[in-house]
């Protein structure tokens, strides 16, 4: 079952927000930068302001009473890519499953979700960041119809410098 979160959720959200970012960049740069990283995303305050605030959207995917993974989507920026800028975009912040549920089906759920809310909502168009070396996850949005467009974004994770790609796709 996919269901949307609430304040109720912050602790939930810390709690796989962080191990799955970390599991997922944590050998990527220094401990003490992931821990700045998890420190400025996943703080209560933050969480707390991004579930409240009915711009975002949060979605948490549960069966039998576990938390596998979760979705954040929302359109609160401009699509950086400049071909799209007269387009109706909305922008997948964040998808992440907890490893040892990869592989299960979780993640397509949550991306089926994430892009009929898309159509539902009246956007044209989907964009999201991903690390130029997560070649599991530039796999994954691929198989969902997303495009390179082959601009890069700046994502540091503290001191550690890193690159994403932007990809698209139209609704």
């Amino acid at each position: 079952m996919i269901r949307r979160g609430d304040l109720n959720d912050v602790t939930l959200l810390q709690q796989i927000g962080r191990k799955t970012f970390d599991d997922t960049f944590g050998n990527t740069c220094s401990r003490k930068d992931m821990s700045g990283v998890l420190d400025l995303y996943f703080n209560s305050a933050q969480v707390s302001l991004e579930l409240l605030d009915e711009a975002d959207n949060f979605f948490f995917f549960e069966e039998d009473g576990i938390s596998k993974g979760y979705m954040r989507i929302n359109a609160k920026h401009a699509c950086p890519l400049d071909s799209f800028q007269n387009r109706k975009c909305i922008e997948l912040v964040r998808l992440y499953v907890l490893k040892e549920f990869h592989g299960t089906g979780v993640a397509n759920e949550l991306m089926n979700f994430a892009i009929d809310f898309a159509r539902i909502n009246g956007f044209e168009v989907m964009y999201l960041s991903v690390w130029e070396y997560n070649f599991r996850a530039r796999g994954f949005y691929e198989k969902h119809g997303f495009l390179n467009s082959g601009v890069e974004n700046d994502f540091p994770l503290g001191s550690t410098p890193q690159t994403d790609f932007w990809f698209v796709k139209d609704l």
